[in-house]
């Protein structure tokens, strides 16, 4: 098992389904101010198939969602942020960007 630095989280995330869904994707949000680069302030996820104009079909699946949103944690898109405070730790002090996720990590724990 590959083992990350968001290892041992279990993060919280919503997903709202339109009534236009599946024509539409739904909204996938983690909370407020989650720390990543591909995760606005308001949790809202900046992830391609996401985006009704131009990765989204119909043909995606809820699994497929959130397959996708569980490799973003580990393999960001530092080519496309939405966050300005993740992004710059990340392309300045990797060690810095590497510390912040695994204290997220530990601030969402397992809930059992």
């Amino acid at each position: 098992m590959l083992q990350t630095n968001w290892e041992g989280g279990y993060f919280p995330l919503t997903l709202y389904f339109s009534e236009d869904y599946p024509s539409k994707p739904p909204k996938c949000k983690f909370p407020q101010s989650f720390f990543h680069p591909n995760v606005y302030p308001s949790g809202t996820i900046c992830l391609s198939i996401l985006n009704e104009d131009s990765g989204w079909r119909p043909a995606i699946t809820v699994k497929q969602i959130l397959v996708v949103i569980q490799d973003l944690l580990d393999a960001r898109n530092a080519a496309d942020p939405a966050q300005a405070e993740g992004y710059n730790i990340l392309i300045h002090d990797a060690d810095e960007y590497k510390r912040r996720v695994r204290l997220q990590a530990k601030q969402y724990p397992p809930l059992v």
